[in-house]
């Protein structure tokens, strides 16, 4: 059986990310890869949004960028600048084109279906397909959007919806989020935090469907494509192993408190390309001790009082969006989070720190 200096498990945005990393810097050049990759073809099927806080190598896969956004609670809405880091959504087909492109050039880099085919007892691996605990019940954000087009102009595309709660709960945490491309199609996604086994909760394109046509009060729009997804928001198992490193969700680069994972990713990837000649002594990756801790003490709160959590999303909006903006990021000071904890409610979150 063939054998590869590197094997990738799982060629969705983690693997190719980490791939197409190695490729551009020659980490390749006399390296073999193997992509393990099941799926048949490579087609649009996610969008990935985030504050570009820190330079990332997808600038052309850029679907649209914004300078503004706005939070929304019953009764009251908020509009907020983010002019110094703009919120960019990629588009997947265009972040897979890209990439895959890119790997083609390269005679010693490989797509297979399954690890079997391959002998991977002398290879460093990357996984990136995360084992999920057993019979353990835990928190995701789960989701459903549809990208929607309108007959005339509809949509102020200078500004994006990051949070409307103004929606039904079901004693859950459930926002809507809706991304305008242009002034006649937008992304309007239905968002929960909660249990997965809740099944009422994934009626999506009725939820979808009232959300248009009743909080945005549009009648007239055609459906061009819809998406769905789960993110854990917990860490999956980890269990060290020599010769192998987890990169994306597997390698615990989801943040907790919001979902994001994109940029987090592209940051391991360049971390691991620059160590990749003694990757097997690197010390491990992660997201910073602090963030981890904050974001558990966060979804203890989420779990015990879901009916706070629009309420504490709104106020933490009114703290500088620069500030909350690399908070959610990772990327804020000691001062910048102690402005942030000060506008939760204290006692709440003192309690949960101690439980």
């Amino acid at each position: 059986m063939k054998e590869f200096d590197y094997i990738i498990i799982g060629g969705g945005c983690a693997g190719l990310s980490l791939a197409y990393e190695f490729e551009v810097h020659k980490k390749l050049k006399n390296k073999t890869l193997a992509i393990i990759e099941p799926r048949q073809e490579y087609k649009k099927d996610k969008t990935w949004s985030f504050w570009r806080v820190t330079p990332h190598n997808f600038d052309d896969c850029i679907k649209k960028s914004w300078e503004n956004f706005s939070i929304n609670i019953p009764g009251k809405t908020n509009h907020l600048e983010c002019n110094n880091y703009p919120y960019q959504s990629i588009d997947s087909g265009l972040f897979y084109k890209k990439i895959i492109n890119k790997l083609r050039e390269n005679k010693n880099i490989v797509f297979l279906k399954d690890l079997k085919e391959i002998n991977s007892k002398n290879s460093f691996i990357f996984n990136s397909v995360p084992t999920l605990k057993k019979n353990h019940i835990n928190f995701w954000q789960h989701f459903c959007g549809v990208e929607i087009e309108t007959q005339g102009d509809f949509f102020d595309d200078g500004i994006f919806n990051l949070m409307d709660f103004d929606c039904e709960q079901r004693e859950s945490v459930h926002f809507f989020y809706t991304l305008p491309y242009s002034k006649n199609k937008a992304l309007v996604e239905t968002t929960w935090l909660s249990k997965m086994s809740d099944n009422s909760q994934k009626d999506y394109d009725e939820q979808i469907k009232n959300y248009i046509e009743k909080n945005l009060n549009l009648k007239n729009y055609k459906i061009t494509y819809r998406e769905e997804g789960s993110i854990p928001l917990f860490y999956p198992l980890y269990e060290k192993e020599k010769n192998k490193i987890n990169i994306g969700t597997a390698g615990g680069m989801t943040r907790l408190s919001t979902g994001y994972t994109f940029l987090n990713i592209q940051e391991h990837s360049k971390y691991i390309r620059k160590n990749i000649e003694n990757i097997s002594n690197a010390k491990k990756y992660e997201i910073a001790k602090k963030y981890q801790f904050l974001d558990e003490i966060f979804l203890r709160v989420l779990k015990k009082h879901p009916e706070k959590m629009s309420d504490i999303f709104f106020k933490m909006f009114n703290v500088s969006p620069k500030t909350v903006i690399k908070f959610l990021s990772n990327k804020s000071n000691f001062l910048e989070d102690l402005s942030i904890i000060l506008k939760m409610p204290k006692w709440t979150f003192i309690k949960s720190l101690f439980k």
